[in-house]
């Protein structure tokens, strides 16, 4: 038992579909086409925000950097989970697997905390729309945006950090298809209560509390609404927070889904597929509605399309 609590983990084996093949070569082609339409779309919406100069305002501003955030943290698992698909050698480093735990735990945070940014956004805009100009200037975006990423940076590395220096005791089967942290802590064979407490503290400060401000600033902004005397001005204010609000519902919908349910000893491999395509097509999605529901971002994609054509 001594040697095996001294045994030093370099790598981590993923689990993931193993046991169903099958199902992997399904998934192969499936993720493959969403990771490539989630890269093209986010990239697409990035170009377009920078280009179009119409397009510099702080809603757009915010959407950047979502779209940023859906290719980095895209990026941090899905790669390497396409090579797992089709190959037996399933493993990934101890280092890697910091790494991707790190980008994994970062991105989502930032992102809890960019959806209740914009949502604050959307209630100046159209709530106090004569102070908007002056209340969301360019300094107080970068400041918002600079505090949500750096503060979730920080969480994730110190709760990957912990876990990471916990002992293995030679455990080294991952039942997940990337480093996800819950997962990673199953193997440890030291305490691990101080990492259950920072997740736990992290949760807290990042689910509950931005979903409540969300809610309250849809509150309101619905009240507004209410209160326009013509129906195609409530369709126009409506208009122009119907999308995020599509994609807090996306977001908090899958989260609460796979975080709230009740856990068993033995996941489920539906459960399993169900995380695989949520971590793919939530990010995938979200260029879609905004593409879809904002009239500004099909106007300014034709027009690059067709400014990029006519200069060649």
């Amino acid at each position: 038992m001594e040697a095996l609590n001294s045994t030093q983990v370099s790598q981590f084996f993923l689990k993931g579909f193993s046991a169903y093949p099958a199902l992997e070569r399904l998934l192969f082609p499936l993720c493959s086409a969403m990771y490539l339409v989630t890269l093209l779309g986010n990239t697409g919406i990035v170009a377009v925000s920078v280009l179009d100069i119409r397009l510099h305002t702080p809603m757009y501003f915010f959407l950047s950097n979502l779209s940023i955030l859906d290719i980095c943290y895209t990026s941090s698992f899905a790669p390497l989970m396409l090579v797992h698909f089709l190959s037996s050698q399933k493993t990934i480093s101890f280092t890697a697997c910091g790494i991707q735990m790190c980008v994994s735990l970062s991105t989502g945070s930032t992102e809890c905390l960019l959806l209740a940014i914009m949502a604050y956004d959307r209630y100046l805009a159209i709530c106090r729309p004569l102070q908007y100009p002056v209340l969301m200037n360019h300094q107080l975006c970068l400041l918002l945006v600079g505090v949500a990423w750096s503060f979730a940076l920080l969480k994730s590395v110190t709760e990957t950090v912990i876990a990471m220096r916990l002992p293995f005791c030679g455990h080294d089967v991952v039942s997940h298809f990337t480093c996800e942290i819950l997962a990673v802590l199953k193997l440890a064979c030291g305490d691990t209560s101080v990492s259950e407490a920072l997740l736990l503290a992290g949760s807290t400060l990042l689910l509950p509390m931005p979903l409540a401000l969300i809610c309250l600033s849809y509150t309101l902004i619905l009240v507004t609404i209410l209160r326009v005397p013509s129906a195609a001005g409530r369709r126009k204010a409506f208009s122009t927070c119907s999308a995020h609000l599509a994609v807090v519902v996306l977001f908090y919908g899958a989260v609460i889904y796979m975080y709230m349910k009740p856990k068993t000893k033995q996941a489920d491999v539906s459960d399993e597929v169900f995380t695989v395509l949520y971590a793919v097509v939530t990010p995938m999605l979200n260029p879609v509605i905004y593409s879809l529901r904002n009239r500004e971002v099909k106007e300014a994609a034709r027009k690059v399309w067709a400014k990029t054509w006519t200069s060649r």
